[in-house]
């Protein structure tokens, strides 16, 4: 999808509050405790390279991706620091992983095995980088037999085209009030920590609501995501440790502006109808550029006031209910702040009955990022 910087729509991402979120949580971490940033699905829709370059200035020592392709990214990026893929990848991605210096997941004793017939006729030149993972409730992926797991870590220390550099999990409820389940999977986490005669490099379980709300967590690394962003991990079920900033603003601008009588049609499926005269105003953005049809009835903010999206949202334009005349150019936010007023993500997230990570990573890539420092 081509990126149209030839439109005024546009997200606009503040990598100062990016930095200073993840400085804050630099701050809070025990001595020695690594803050990894998670950079995936294009740095939650901000854009991976420009939010890694100030993760690093903001204290990260490290990233965390999805793929084998955004790893790849950030190396051609020119990123040299610790990369972990989040994913499984297959036993065929063994070369792209040894070349770019990517550190992976394993799950299985099986893929090891099947990694191990590979290197017999594909030889690498650089070890592969293992980080465990351990399944303690999530039902994603991960060991989950303490006796597995411990067969995986010593084969792994005989074996010299390998080095065990990591073990982890990922917890189910961190951003919860009942710590119930939270306290079970840290507790399963810590024996199959026990079951082993050595740790490697890195232990870490501690994303961001984790890092938040769970000091006591095990390990000495924090997979640090959404909060980097300004995000509550929770939304709104806790209150953050600490003032996150949000990064991104969403604004586009009126592109006409007209007065219809009453009775008029708005928008495919004439699913609203002018009870009056009313100003309408149209706005060039839509579900194309993640702004969905359920936004039908939520508001936007021009000059400051609250706006109604009247009518369907369409592919690529919505129409608003306008208090009264405003010139073809104005301003109009989406998210962010204006004249004293505000649409937070969680906001937009509540309307379309989601969270706001899903709003973020929604943005479509047609929206040009605009950064801002």
């Amino acid at each position: 999808m081509v990126i149209s910087i030839h439109r005024p729509t546009k997200a606009i991402i503040d990598l100062k509050a990016i930095k200073e979120n993840i400085e804050k949580e630099v701050a809070r971490l025990p001595e020695a405790t690594d803050l990894f940033a998670v950079v995936k699905a294009n740095g939650y829709g901000h854009g991976a390279v420009e939010t890694a370059t100030v993760a690093l200035e903001g204290g990260a020592t490290g990233f965390c991706v999805a793929t084998v392709d955004e790893g790849i990214e950030l190396r051609e990026g020119g990123f040299s620091e610790p990369i972990l893929l989040l994913g499984i990848v297959p036993v065929t991605d063994i070369p792209l992983l040894s070349h770019y210096d990517l550190s992976f997941p394993v799950s299985t004793n099986e893929w090891l095995q099947e990694a191990a017939a590979f290197l017999q006729s594909q030889p690498i030149t650089n070890p592969l980088k293992v980080h465990l993972k351990v399944d303690t409730g999530m039902g994603r992926i991960g060991f989950i037999s303490t006796d597995e797991l411990l067969e995986a870590a010593q084969w792994l220390q005989q074996q010299p085209m390998f080095v065990w550099e990591g073990i982890f999990t990922h917890f189910a409820t961190a951003d919860q009030a009942d710590d119930t389940y939270w306290q079970q999977q840290n507790q399963r986490f810590q024996a199959a920590l026990d079951c082993l005669p050595e740790l490697p490099r890195y232990v870490h379980a501690g994303n961001s609501a984790t890092a938040l709300w769970h000091a006591e967590a095990v390990g000495n690394m924090v997979r640090y995501g959404i909060a980097m962003y300004g995000l509550n991990p929770s939304g709104t079920a806790l209150p953050s440790a600490y003032p996150l900033k949000p990064a991104l603003s969403l604004v586009s601008e009126l592109v006409q502006v007209k007065l219809l009588e009453k009775g008029a049609g708005i928008g495919y499926g004439e699913t609203y109808i002018t009870p009056q005269a009313e100003w309408i105003g149209t706005v060039p953005i839509g579900y194309a550029d993640g702004w969905l049809r359920k936004m039908q009835g939520f508001s936007v903010l021009v000059a400051g006031e609250y706006c109604e999206i009247v009518g369907r949202v369409c592919m690529d334009q919505l129409m608003i209910r306008l208090p009264r005349p405003f010139a073809t150019g104005t301003k109009v936010t989406l998210i962010g702040e204006d004249n004293g007023q505000s649409i937070t993500m969680q906001q937009v997230a509540e309307q379309l009955d989601t969270i706001h990570y899903e709003v973020a990573c929604t943005l479509s890539a047609r929206v040009p990022r605009e950064y801002k420092s």
